[in-house]
């Protein structure tokens, strides 16, 4: 599990919350005895209303966070796209790099290549910037999620980014569009997904517009909904869940794996 920090201002779910960094701190830790196996520390929104942040500020918000969650030997992502924040994060340790962009420039392979850190590479449908609101056929939204994942890994690893370092996710919500369709797409393909690339998955539900709109609730009342799509994304076969909530995750993650070892008593020939 990848228990979400938001050191930012204006992060659609609980911008402004964990700014500070006692805050941020706190929260990590919350997060981590809950069950939270990354730590993913996001120094900029990317709804499609969110501002636009600089590489110094995103630093200056990541910097002494994540200093502290090394010292602690916290595994730490830092979901950015900016090719500077991820340098900076690179150089203080970060175990994972999370780019929304899925890592579009090759120039900076080498520097990547050269690291140790995993990367985790996104689709949108957007491929540069912040999400936006956009209109997509879901069909067209599944081709073009195997059409990317196929180009952006061969280039990577032609690059000299290792294979086993990488992890895509088809992002959801305004990822995929302004409508529920093309994110549930993407769920229900999860496992044809990992199969075709071979590579693991990393999915990222929790609280997204899709599932506010299918259900009509507000932000607030989002965490049945984001319970049910991350529960089938890990039925799926899904090897990383981004979440907000992980104390509920992993509660229902653990009965699961309690009903599936319990065997089917009532099958045993006495």
């Amino acid at each position: 599990m990848v228990g979400i920090v938001n050191i930012t201002e204006d992060s659609f779910s609980d911008g402004g919350l964990y700014l500070a960094t006692g805050d941020a701190m706190e929260h990590a830790r919350r997060l981590r005895a809950e069950g939270a196996d990354i730590v993913e520390l996001g120094p900029a929104a990317s709804h499609p209303d969110a501002a636009p942040v600089t590489p110094g500020q995103e630093r200056q918000r990541l910097a002494p966070v994540l200093d502290r969650l090394a010292e602690e030997n916290i595994p730490v992502s830092v979901d950015s796209f900016l090719p500077e924040t991820h340098s900076f994060a690179m150089a203080r340790g970060a175990a994972y790099l999370n780019d929304i962009q899925g890592f579009p420039d090759a120039g900076r392979y080498g520097e990547l290549a050269a690291g140790d850190c995993r990367l985790v590479v996104m689709h949108s449908v957007q491929r540069r910037g912040p999400a936006t609101r956009m209109a997509t056929d879901p069909a067209a939204v599944w081709e073009g999620v195997e059409g990317f994942f196929a180009e952006r890994l061969a280039a990577l690893q032609a690059g000299g980014v290792a294979r086993h370092r990488l992890v895509i996710d088809p992002g959801l919500g305004y990822f995929l569009g302004s409508t529920p369709e093309p994110s549930l797409a993407v769920l229900a393909g999860l496992r044809h997904l990992r199969a075709r690339f071979g590579v693991p998955v990393l999915v990222s539900a929790s609280r997204k517009s899709f599932l506010r709109a299918l259900t009509k609730r507000a932000i607030a009342d989002s965490g049945p909904a984001t319970l049910a799509a991350e529960l089938y994304a890990a039925w799926q076969g899904a090897d990383y869940i981004r979440t907000h909530d992980v104390a509920a995750l992993n509660d229902a993650l653990t009965v699961l794996a309690a009903i599936a070892d319990g065997g089917r008593p009532w099958a045993v020939t006495p």
